[in-house]
């Protein structure tokens, strides 16, 4: 979405910059200044042309433009117009635009000669597209009273608008837009400011003003900048493309721009509706409010009374409701643009009738219905002028893609992608042969594709079509061997597309492509000796998700390609790092072996991401990866690699992920690393690193995931991991060395998600203040990191949609002692929470039912007690809980979810020997299902009352009997001789009992 918008905006640009010259041309006949050419019978006074030398030695003209200006007659020379208006020679045209160059070569530089007040005719002075570096507009240019004709744009100055321009009474034609057409940026010299207005009351000096284009002018302190473009009653074009306005006013007291033809309000700040009063403007051609991004509310349904409107462009901002029926009135309508908005409901059936539709462009909206009527409609037409369709990105938008689709004998471009629509692709598409662009990538599109699909496809430069994943291809490309298609495509996306399992031959014949990717092909084939010899002129290469085999063959790619992805095969031998200026390579999940090439650094300088992860590398990290300073992704992980952490990192100072999980690499982390100020995100995980958190992580200011886990890391977690790491989504420190307390300052981390302290020996007390995490939801991560994560007893491995659901806390197997803090109930996303093998006392917390989101709680092996409270059952999303060996007591909460629990896993009541009821078979006493005492101190006062009556018990028993023994010796004799006594009868009794016994069985 990103990149269709900025390519539209780039668009808009080009767009205003070609109405501007069109502008040009309009207004020149208006004015009709004289020729530019030789004229045999003026001659320019001598006034006039030392004025134009002092000009002209007051710039700087390294193309030698000026080069023409020399000799007598300056009516010849270059740029220079003049007429016989008071009979004799008067320069009255200085026309030195520059021409069109994207290294800016042509551009005049300097400063604006005074001199030009002696040319005393003057109407007509174009210095546009030249660079003045940021000089500020003169002042004397208002004093040219003749001038009628003033384009200044797209040349660098800055400051401030001088007022004094209000003079020029004759003036038709203003340009003064200071958006850099040529270097797509404002000012490209730092430190220079826009120009600017801080008032617009000059404008009353305009009377016959007809063209103003003031885009990307500074006018956000003119907050009554309509009041006054309204002072201009013959204004016919209006050019305000962002300016930085807030306010549009709903209302105007009189209209009287009423002839006004063009209005271009785009890329502004506009925070309100479409105002009506656009709909009594009668004359008005084209309407550009694109790109305000808080324009809200209803499209007026008055925009569709405007009969004599041809551009209509109100994409880029917030307008929700349907598309208005009105709108079927405006037969005249070439260009309709409403791409990201929230428009609803479904396409106007009267827009069949617009036949004079040229653009239609309703992309990122939530359009539903289908689009057959549509099409059957304008491919009826006598003369279909439709030449660009983009319904992209509806995802309500259904049905089928209508055979009559043939029938738009002009379409040139094509995007159907990200929608809900079914069924095959006609092979009347074959039949549109002006067609461009074709961008079909729905999640259901099926079928085979043949030859006639593209039979008269001779223009088609750009093929992308795409389809859900499946077990099944449903979207096969079927041609024969030797077909040779008709078109020569420069760009190729084909993903889901069944071509395999060989390379097909047809590709071959695409040399002039710069942009191939096949991805999830069906291409089990081994990569051809020639294949990178046909693409020469190809800088973007994604061959990835195929079965690709064997090795890469060598080849020197083009000096300009940038991006190169074979990741997802099953390609083998060493790593495929040729020369080049890759700034993107992708060999990960292939099984490529051997080391990286020390050289590395030298072989591809240009690096922003590097990704081998998931091979067979073995060796050493290279010292040379230190040599690349523009790379901001390194992915290494699920390798062999071996040995210590190289010690050169102070360059890559732009490093943003840094991902070397699952090795075999060992040692302290170097101080080198101090210098990776831009990471966010740090994955050293499973490898055999030690020594303490190096104090330099605090560095990391924008750090977001940190995960260290499986490794010999000691020492206390420091407090500083809770200030300096304000962004921190991800904390991961499992299965380490750390022991201590776990300090207070982790609370600070509002942003944190997951939070896995798990199988280290950390001790005292969870932090009371842990409710804290995850309490804010600003930050988003935004890279293609895959997590692991231990959540219902299980690794996981997620990929980085993980953030936006997952919310995690972990501090099982270690030595954490005190109760489960009441703030833990606070955590209301929390998805997993496991505190199992501490010694963790007290009882659960009564609100552990709030935590709505839970779907996994393990507390088992600890020593809690109490009763399981009865909020526990209403967890519908719980799927495990583990509670087994503790000291719990009473009667289990009911509820379906616990029951299925337990018919899942009978042992997570393991071990509480107190707990009673269903679904154990231990029965529930009567005391036990009574409602529970109060609690004081964390102790019940029956459990209280107990041990009272004991100790009572004892002393009573104990010393009423023996004290009263040690004290009375007559009651100590008498006492153990009827002990002596009891023996005698009782022996005596035994005996007789064996003798009647033995006689009976003789």
């Amino acid at each position: 979405m990103v990149d269709t918008h900025v390519f539209l905006s780039t668009f808009h640009l080009i767009l205003i910059f070609f109405l501007s010259l069109l502008g040009n041309a309009s207004y020149l006949q208006l004015i009709k200044p004289a020729s530019c050419t030789k004229s045999p019978i003026f001659k320019c006074s001598e006034v006039e042309r030392e004025a134009l030398l002092s000009f002209k030695d007051n710039l700087k003209d390294p193309s030698g433009r000026l080069s023409s200006w020399v000799g007598d007659d300056c009516c010849n020379w270059t740029g220079v117009g003049c007429d016989n208006i008071t009979g004799q020679a008067n320069v009255v045209k200085l026309d030195l635009k520059s021409p069109f160059d994207e290294e800016n070569n042509l551009c005049l530089e300097g400063k604006i000669s005074p001199s030009l007040l002696n040319l005393k005719h003057l109407s007509y002075l174009d210095l546009s597209l030249n660079n003045f570096s940021g000089n500020t507009i003169p002042n004397f240019l208002g004093s040219i009273e003749s001038l009628r004709y003033l384009n200044l744009s797209f040349s660098m100055f800055a400051g401030v608008i001088p007022p004094h321009l209000g003079n020029l009474s004759r003036l038709e034609y203003l340009d003064l837009q200071t958006y850099s057409f040529v270097t797509q940026q404002v000012i490209p010299y730092p430190g220079l400011n826009l120009l600017e207005a801080k008032s617009l009351e000059w404008f009353a000096g305009f009377p016959s003003l007809r063209y103003l284009n003031l885009g990307f002018i500074n006018l956000t302190k003119v907050p009554d900048w309509l009041d006054a473009v309204n002072m201009l009653p013959f204004l016919v074009e209006l050019h305000l493309a962002g300016c930085g306005l807030v306010s549009l006013p709903h209302s105007i007291s009189s209209v009287n721009f009423t002839v006004l033809s063009v209005i271009d309000l785009s890329y502004n700040n506009f925070n309100s509706s479409i105002p009506h009063w656009l709909s009594n403007v009668s004359g008005l051609s084209t309407i550009n409010l694109a790109s305000n991004y808080y324009i809200g509310g209803d499209i007026p349904i008055g925009l569709g009374h405007l009969t004599n409107l041809r551009i209509l462009d109100l994409g880029g901002n917030n307008l929700i409701g349907m598309i208005p029926s009105s709108f079927s009135n405006l037969c005249n309508l070439q260009t309709l643009d409403l791409q990201t908005n929230n428009i609803i409901g479904m396409i106007p059936s009267s827009f069949s009738n617009l036949c004079n539709l040229q653009t239609l462009n309703l992309q990122y909206n939530n359009i539903s219905g289908e689009i057959t009527e549509l099409v059957d409609g304008l491919s009826q037409c006598s003369n279909s002028s439709l030449e660009y369709l983009d319904l992209s990105y509806n995802y309500f938008l259904g049905g089928n893609l209508p055979s009559s689709l043939g029938g738009l004998n002009k379409l040139q471009a094509l995007d159907l992608s990200g929608n809900q629509m079914i069924g095959t692709i006609p092979k009347s598409i074959g039949k549109l042969s002006m067609l461009v662009s074709l961008n079909l990538d729905w999640k259901s599109l099926k079928g085979v594709l043949t030859e006639a699909h593209f039979q008269n496809l001779t223009r088609l430069k750009s093929l992308q079509l795409s389809t859900e994943l499946s077990a099944n291809q449903t979207l096969v490309l079927d041609v024969k061997k030797d077909w040779v298609p008709p078109f020569k495509l420069a760009d190729i996306f084909l993903r889901n597309v069944w071509i395999g399992p060989n390379f097909p031959a047809w590709l071959k014949t695409q040399n002039e492509l710069k942009d191939l990717q096949i991805n999830n092909a069906g291409i089990s084939d081994t990569i051809p000796h020639g294949l990178w010899k046909c693409f020469p002129n190809v800088t973007f290469w994604s061959l990835s998700g195929n079965e690709l085999r064997g090795q890469v063959p060598y080849f020197q790619f083009h000096p300009r390609a940038y991006h190169f992805d074979l990741s997802s095969n099953k390609l083998e031998g060493p790593l495929p790092l040729f020369p080049g200026n890759f700034s993107a390579l992708s060999l990960d999940n292939n099984m490529f072996s051997g080391p990286i090439p020390e050289n590395i650094g030298e072989l591809l300088p240009n690096l922003k991401s590097l990704d081998l992860s998931s091979n067979s590398i073995i060796g050493k990290i290279p010292h040379s990866i230190g040599m690349l300073k523009e790379l901001d992704f390194l992915w290494l992980q699920n390798n062999s690699l071996s040995g210590k952490l190289p010690p050169y990192w102070k360059d890559l100072d732009q490093l943003l992920v840094l991902d070397l999980a699952k090795n075999n690499i060992s040692g302290n982390v170097p101080s080198s690393m101090r210098h990776l100020r831009s990471l966010e995100v740090l994955s050293l995980s499973q490898n055999n690193l030690e020594g303490e958190l190096p104090s330099f992580f605090r560095n990391y200011r924008f750090l977001q995931s940190l995960d260290l886990r499986g490794n010999k890391f000691s020492g206390k977690l420091p407090a500083w991991i809770g200030k300096s790491q304000p962004y921190f989504l991800m904390l991961n420190l499992r299965s380490n060395l750390f022991h201590g307390d776990i300090p207070q300052q982790l609370c600070n981390l509002s942003q944190l998600r997951i939070l896995d302290l798990a199988h280290n020996y950390f001790s005292g007390a969870i932090p009371q203040c842990l409710g804290n995490l995850c309490r804010d939801d600003i930050y988003q991560y935004d890279y293609d990191t895959q997590i692991s994560l231990v959540a219902k007893g299980r690794d996981y491995l997620y990929d980085r949609s993980v953030y936006g659901i997952i919310y995690s806390v972990d501090l099982s197997h270690n030595n954490l002692s005190g109760e489960i803090p009441d703030s833990i109930t606070s955590l209301l996303r929390l998805v997993s929470l496991n505190l199992s093998m501490n010694h963790l006392t007290g009882r659960i917390p009564e609100r552990i039912g709030t935590l709505d989101q839970l779907q996994s709680l393990d507390l088992s092996m600890n020593e809690l007690y109490g009763p399981i409270p009865e909020s526990l059952s209403s967890l519908t999303f719980l799927s495990h809980l583990n509670l087994s060996f503790n000291n719990l007591s009473g009667k289990i909460p009911n509820g379906n979810q616990l029951q299925t629990l337990y018919d899942d896993d009978s042992s997570i009541y393991e071990g509480n020997s107190l707990l009673c009821g269903p679904p154990l078979s231990t029965k529930c006493s009567e005391d036990e299902t009574k409602p529970r005492v109060a609690k004081e101190n964390g102790r019940g006062i029956e459990s209280i009352s107990f041990y009272i009556s004991m100790v009572a018990g004892f002393i009573v028993g104990f010393w009423g009997v023996c004290g009263t023994l040690i004290i009375r010796t007559s009651w100590r004799h008498a006492y153990f001789r009827s002990f002596d006594n009891l023996k005698d009868k009782i022996a005596v009794f035994v005996m007789v009992k064996i003798v009647r016994l033995l006689r009976k069985v003789k």
